[in-house]
Order: structure tokens, then sequence, then C-alpha cells
């Protein structure tokens, strides 16, 4: 598939997959269909929708789903050649109007890269992580100002600036490590993305270890009531689900 094409369809792909869209369109079927009792009956589930992807219960199920068998294989005694950071963790739409890096709550990924170069465990931080305009400053960007920022040499943090999702991660990877004859890599992400992001990058040609941080399995006190957080798991793990899927189908794991 044509990556810019790929790229679109996945961005309407996460939005039709939003229980917010989908109460949205149940609303604005039942204002079409006045007919009683079926618009107030499609207003009603409107309502359930958004509810039960809400409850802690739910997100608690779908991100269990998405983060079953996750679990870190980094080595005891290895020191990596780098590190590589994928993007999500900072906000770029934040940080571009402060002027400073904004971590979202994907930041662990950020904050682990920063431990394990601290620690001696990597040698390099390779942060992979652009947008759809790199000619402006993007994720990659924003990360390794913070990483400047608490010290890490500027010689020892690579960008990879061009990439938009999780396939271009892995493809526009490649090049980097080969030049550098990087050996050892330790792939960081959110712990419900790795197992797409592993089968992309091992597709790539790439044999990473993996670092899993973010984990979204088991947070909260477990209550029914709506709670904007959960409605936030709930899509992540909804999305993170489909996308293995559709990476899939067009080839891009190797599953």
């Amino acid at each position: 598939m044509i990556p810019s094409v790929f790229f679109a369809l996945s961005k309407v792909l996460d939005l039709l997959l939003a229980p917010v869209t989908w109460s949205l369109l149940l609303v604005l079927a039942g204002l079409l269909w006045r007919k009683r009792p079926a618009g107030a009956w499609l207003a009603a589930a409107a309502g359930a929708v958004l509810l039960l992807f809400s409850a802690e219960p739910v997100a608690n199920a779908l991100t269990g789903v998405a983060e079953a068998g996750v679990r870190s294989t980094m080595r005891p005694g290895i020191v990596y050649d780098a590190a590589i950071v994928l993007g999500g963790g900072i906000d770029p739409a934040a940080s571009r109007r402060n002027g400073e890096p904004e971590l979202n709550a994907g930041g662990d990924r950020i904050v682990a890269g920063y431990e394990l170069f601290r620690s001696g465990r990597a040698r390099n931080l390779l942060l992979s992580a652009g947008g759809p305009d790199p000619s402006g400053p993007v994720e990659a960007d924003w990360g390794a100002a913070l990483y400047r920022r608490l010290g890490v040499p500027g010689d020892r943090v690579v960008l990879e600036r061009e990439s938009r999702n999780t396939w271009e991660n892995a493809q526009r990877s490649v090049p980097i490590v080969k030049e550098r004859r990087w050996s050892t890599l330790l792939l960081v992400t959110s712990a419900m993305h790795v197992p797409r992001a592993a089968a992309a990058f091992r597709k790539a040609g790439l044999e990473v270890d993996l670092l899993p941080v973010d984990h979204r399995h088991g947070l909260g006190d477990g209550s029914w009531l709506p709670r904007a957080e959960a409605l936030e798991r709930s899509s992540a793990a909804l999305r993170e689900l489909a996308g293995r899927l559709v990476y899939r189908a067009a080839g891009y794991s190797g599953w």
C-alpha cells in the first residue's frame, strides 16, 4: 500500500474506532430518524456507548487484551548500542505553543530512554518520531531538546524525524542502524503498542529486544462511574487492536 494513502486511511480508521464517534453517529441518526420510538432508542444507545466505554472495568478489560503477553526482554548485563524510543510521549501542539517539551500520558517512553542512557544500559538514543510536517519541529526535536537539557551529549542522540506511524518508524530506522553499525537494539514503547511495533521492526529486518513502559491495564479503582480517563484508555486499546489487524492485512507486521 502507498505510504501516504495508508497514513490517510489510518487517521480515518482512528476516528471511526473512537466510542465518541460512535455515540455522535448514533445521536445524528436519532435526529435524522425522528420517527418514534427509533429516535429515542438511538439517543439512548448513544448514551449507553459513552457510559460503557467510560467505565474502568471495560477499559481495563480492553487494555488487558491489548497488553496480554507483553513483557520486557531486556537482557541483563548487555549495554545496548542504541535504545530506539518511539514517538507518542510528547505533545507536539503543546510544545510548540509553550516553546518547551511537553510530555503527555505516554511520556514514560521518553523518561525510560533517559534512564537507559543515564544508567549506562544504552550508548545511544534513537528518537524515531516525526509528524505530518517535518519542515517544523516534530516530536523527535522536542525529545532531543529535553535530553540535552538533562545532560545527554548531543552526539549520543540520533533523530529520525520523518516517520508518521509505526511502520515508518521501523522502515526509516533501518538505514540509521546500518550506517552506524549498531547490532544490539532495545525498542522502547508503550506496553499495548509493543506487539505491533516489535512485529513491524522485525519485518523491516531489525532484531530488537523490548522494553514496554506506560502500562495501562489495572488502573483506577474499578468504578463503573463514567471517567474521561477510562474512555481514553478504551479508545486507545480499540485503536491498537484494530491497528494490529490492519498491519497484518497490509503485510506490515510479518505475523
